[in-house]
This record gives C-alpha cells, sequence and structure tokens, in this order.
C-alpha cells in the first residue's frame, strides 16, 4: 500500500520527499513555537527574552538528539553562510531600520558613528594584536597572520539585549553601534581575505582605507536610493487604488533587492538594508494606504522576530555538533582549549573597554548640555551591553576556518569551537546580566529621567519628525528647547546637530517630499493615504 501510495504521488506530480529534511525543518518549526510561549511566560521577569530562551531550548535539544544517537550525531542543519548572510540577517537588520526611534539615533548619530566604526577598528587592532602577542604561545598550530587579523574581525561583531522602550538613550547607543559595528566587521573581514598580507607597504595600507571608506559610502547610497526608488513608484502609480498586496509587495521586494544588489556588487549588505528601511520608513510608508501601513509595520517585525528565534536556536543546537569537538578532543588538552576561549573572552573585554570609555569622554566634550552626555554609569552599561558575541561571529569563523561547513584540522576546528564558548558564554552570562546591572545603576525611577526618554512608539516615524514644522523656533517635541535659525558659523560650530538639523528640514520639505511623498505630501485619490484619514497612526509619525 505505501509503495502504490507513493506511486500515485508520483502520477499526480508529486516529487519525492526527503523526509530527513522535512523531519528536521518540522523540528525547527516546533521548537520555534516552544520559544514563543516560553519566551512570552517568562516576560515578566525581563531576565529572558524570546531569542535567550531559543539558544537555551536549542541546546537543550542538541543535547538530547547527541544522547539519543550515542554521542555519534547531534547536528539536525548543517550550519550555512547563504542560509545566514542570505536569508535571517537582512529581514533583522531592515527591521531594524524601519522601526528605529530615529529622534534618539540621528541625534546620537556622531557618537554612534565613533562608536561603530572608530570603535570597531580599536577594538580590531586590540583584539589582532593580542591574539597575536597570547594566542600564538599556546601552540594550537599553524596559524598565520591573516588568521589573527580575521580573530580581531570575528570578535569585534557585537550583539545586544537593551530594550528601546525602557532605555532609549542607551538603546539608540548601543543598538546604532551594532548595526554600523556588524557591518564594518564584515567588511574589514572580507577586505583582510583579499588583502595580500606578504607585502604590506605605505601604498597598500592607503588602498585599503580607502577601500574601506568607499564600500562604507557606497553601500549606504546604494540603500537611501532603493528606498527613494520604492517611494518614488508608489507615489507615482498608487498601487493603493488597486491592491494592497502590490504595495506591501513593492516594499518588500524593493528592501530585499537592495541587499541582494549590494552583496552582488560586493558592498555591504547590511549598511544597504538598514538605511534602505530608514528612507522607506521615511517616505514609502507615507505613500501606501492605511491597510498597507499597518500590514507592513506587523509583517516586517514578523518577520525579523522569527529570523532572529530561528537563529539563535540554530546557534544553540550547532553548538553540539559532535564532530568538531572529537577533533578538538583528540587534539588538545582541555585546559588548552578553556584557555584559548579564556584568552579571547579577556580580549574582547579589553577591547570594549579601550574604545567605550575614551570615545565616550570625547563624545562628552562636543556636548554643551550635561543632559546629551553620556555618564560613567550608562558608560558602564554601554561596555557591558556589547560584550555580546552572535551569530555573526559565528557565521564569520565558519566562513575562515571551515569549508561547507566543515573542518579536518585541528587548528581550525578549535578556533570553531572556541568562538562557539565565547558565543554562548557572552550570550548567556553577559545577556541575562545586562538588565540587572541596569536596575543596579540606574534604578526604575530614574529611566523616565534619562535624557529623551518621552515614550515613542515603536512604528515606523516620520524620519526626524520633530524638525517637521518650517517655521522659527518651532519646539522640539521632546525635550522642549527651540530650534532657531543658525545666524553665523559660529553657532553652527557650537550648535552643529541644531544648524545641520534646520539646513535638512528645508532641504526635505522643499525638494524631497514633494517629489518622493512622505507625512503631508501625498496627493488625495480615492483609496491613497491622507493625514485625515489616519488620526491614529499619526500620533505614531515620531
Amino acid at each position: 500500500m505505501v509503495g502504490l501510495g507513493a506511486a500515485a504521488g508520483m502520477a499526480l506530480g508529486d516529487p519525492p520527499a526527503d523526509y530527513a529534511s522535512i523531519a528536521a525543518v518540522g523540528l525547527f518549526v516546533a521548537l520555534m513555537c516552544v520559544c514563543i510561549v516560553v519566551g512570552h511566560l517568562l516576560e515578566e521577569n525581563r531576565w529572558m527574552n524570546e531569542s535567550t530562551t531559543a539558544l537555551f531550548i536549542g541546546l537543550g535539544t542538541g543535547a538530547v538528539i547527541l544522547f539519543a544517537s550515542s554521542g555519534k550525531h547531534s547536528r539536525v542543519l548543517l550550519f550555512s553562510e547563504d542560509l545566514f548572510f542570505i536569508y535571517l540577517l537582512p529581514p533583522i537588520i531592515f527591521n531594524a531600520g524601519f522601526q528605529v526611534k530615529k529622534k534618539q539615533f540621528f541625534r546620537n548619530f556622531i557618537t554612534i558613528t565613533l562608536f561603530g566604526a572608530v570603535g570597531t577598528l580599536i577594538s580590531f587592532t586590540v583584539i589582532s594584536l593580542g591574539a597575536l602577542g597570547l594566542i600564538s604561545r599556546l601552540d594550537i598550530g599553524a596559524l598565520e597572520l591573516g588568521d589573527y587579523l580575521a580573530l580581531g574581525a570575528i570578535f569585534s561583531a557585537t550583539d545586544s539585549v537593551l530594550s528601546q522602550d525602557e532605555t532609549p538613550f542607551l538603546y539608540s547607543l548601543v543598538f546604532g553601534e551594532g548595526v554600523v559595528n556588524d557591518a564594518t566587521s564584515v567588511v574589514l573581514f572580507n577586505a583582510i581575505q583579499n588583502f595580500d598580507l606578504g607585502n604590506i607597504n605605505t601604498s597598500k595600507l592607503l588602498k585599503f582605507i580607502g577601500s574601506f571608506l568607499y564600500l562604507f559610502s557606497t553601500s549606504t547610497i546604494l540603500g537611501v536610493a532603493a528606498g527613494l526608488l520604492s517611494a518614488y513608484i508608489i507615489k507615482k502609480l498608487y498601487f493603493g487604488r488597486h491592491s494592497t498586496d502590490r504595495e506591501v509587495s513593492i516594499m518588500m521586494l524593493m528592501a530585499y533587492l537592495s541587499y541582494m544588489l549590494a552583496e552582488l556588487l560586493d558592498l555591504s549588505g547590511i549598511l544597504t538594508v538598514f538605511f534602505c528601511g530608514i528612507v522607506m520608513s521615511h517616505y514609502t510608508w507615507h505613500n501606501v494606504t492605511e491597510s498597507s501601513r499597518v500590514t507592513t509595520k506587523h509583517a516586517f517585525a514578523t518577520l525579523s522576530f522569527i529570523a532572529e528565534t530561528f537563529l539563535f536556536l540554530y546557534v544553540g543546537m550547532d553548538a553540539l555538533d559532535i564532530e568538531k569537538w572529537k577533533i578538538v578532543g583528540q587534539t588538545y588538552s582541555p585546559v588548552k582549549s578553556v584557555a584559548l576561549s579564556s584568552t579571547i573572552l579577556a580580549l574582547v573585554l579589553v577591547a570594549r573597554a579601550a574604545f567605550v570609555f575614551p570615545l565616550s569622554l570625547l563624545s562628552n566634550l562636543t556636548k554643551k548640555t550635561p543632559a546629551g552626555k553620556i555618564s560613567f554609569k550608562q558608560q558602564v552599561i554601554v561596555w557591558w551591553a556589547g560584550l555580546m558575541r552572535g551569530a555573526v561571529s559565528i557565521a564569520l569563523a565558519y566562513n575562515k576556518f571551515t569549508r561547507s561547513g566543515h573542518t579536518q584540522q585541528p587548528s581550525n576546528a578549535i578556533m570553531i569551537t572556541s568562538t562557539i564558548s565565547v558565543v554562548l558564554f557572552s550570550t548567556i552570562v553577559f545577556g541575562l546580566l545586562t538588565k540587572p546591572l541596569i536596575r543596579l545603576l540606574i534604578p526604575p525611577r530614574h529611566l523616565s529621567r534619562e535624557p529623551s526618554a518621552l515614550s515613542e512608539p515603536s512604528s515606523p516615524k516620520s524620519f526626524l519628525e520633530h524638525l517637521a514644522a518650517n517655521s522659527p523656533g518651532h519646539p522640539d517635541l521632546e525635550n522642549g528647547i527651540s530650534l532657531r535659525r543658525p545666524a553665523s558659523l559660529r553657532l553652527l560650530l557650537v550648535s552643529p546637530s541644531q544648524s545641520v538639523h534646520h539646513y535638512w528640514r528645508k532641504f526635505d520639505d522643499g525638494f524631497m517630499r514633494p517629489v518622493f511623498g512622505g507625512r503631508g505630501f501625498v496627493p488625495f485619490v480615492p483609496g491613497s493615504p491622507t493625514e485625515s484619514s489616519m488620526p491614529l497612526l499619526a500620533g505614531n509619525e515620531n
């Protein structure tokens, strides 16, 4: 009967089922449901979220599979860079840009850039030099200069678990730094892979720096261009008059296309899709119908949530792959493995401190009011919250030290296991203790007094909406100050943020919005969005 059923299925055109793949995917879907339920139940604790829960459940599932297979196999799905960089990372980064509280992000943009770009370069230098001086003495195998530099890039990529609602100021710093940091780490890693380390001179070093700046600028421009193109297309063609599905589809596809195009051009897809999300939330989102706004807001957030949960579950299960641990156990003593992981972790701690505190001091020198400065307690939280290492580090480590997810060289295998150990330890220990640390250093009664802590809805908001009015002296929606028109070059130097915002507002209202749409610049047609038709969502245009 089974054979007859299979034959009937083949006759009807059904392809032969790959039951192993179906079982693996089914297991992951079931475990993700468990992660969501357990994460929801633990939400009151506020020590754990779905991502941390997924990591624990992934570890537990991997242990069960390992036990059931008598220690012979524990890998359900092979860790794939394509799965991570092509399918899981884009929705996470795009939604980060689409939902980010842009007041905080752009108000602290200079500090974020300092931490994300300059800070990552400092961290890369400290970790690379430390690895070259310390790890080389552990005698773990034939590691070359490129391997030590790759370690610097791998462990410079950060992760964090701060809450956007509880600590908006700190979140904007750590989150914004994280996005720029991931892009910088990936760009550095790729540049090292393609750089001739055997013959380094001044001209090649300058060429390397120029290439780095080129990748950053072109990736950002590509993301902005993709976002503007989607806004222009939807504004001119009025997809909403015919189908909400078309509006939502064009937004999703244009966002994903920007990421893939950046990867095809050897640019930073992370930066591209992040700024594409920011531009889309500022222009495109205002050009669609009310139903499309609600749909895109929740669709992007849901895709990001599922991808992030799957990612941590995936990392947890892959951590107990017995193949690489056996190779390490047969070649190195447990003491040497622990020493390597501890050395890397110590370098991560020192490297982050090496740029957070000095760059915070430098940032504070540019602030004229105490409210905009980063206090020492806040600096400690920023330092601690960025100590986590996540899936970007694991993906880059697999890229460097494996071939198609496998490795037979002991030196490469121990680098993979050490990376996994650091990621697990930092996620569990640093991640779980971040919120208690915040409550210890900044008691709940002071969280509401944090700079710019006024509650902002997490839905897409107008890009620098607090600068939307053209009249001089328009009150800032968040801190009640007035933004006066710069009267001289001296004011531009003293208050660069207000001055730049003033001229950006004039340019945006005078040219950008009339061409690409946006709040208040969408002509009325039946079925199109208008300000009067959005009384509830208008309050979210922060």
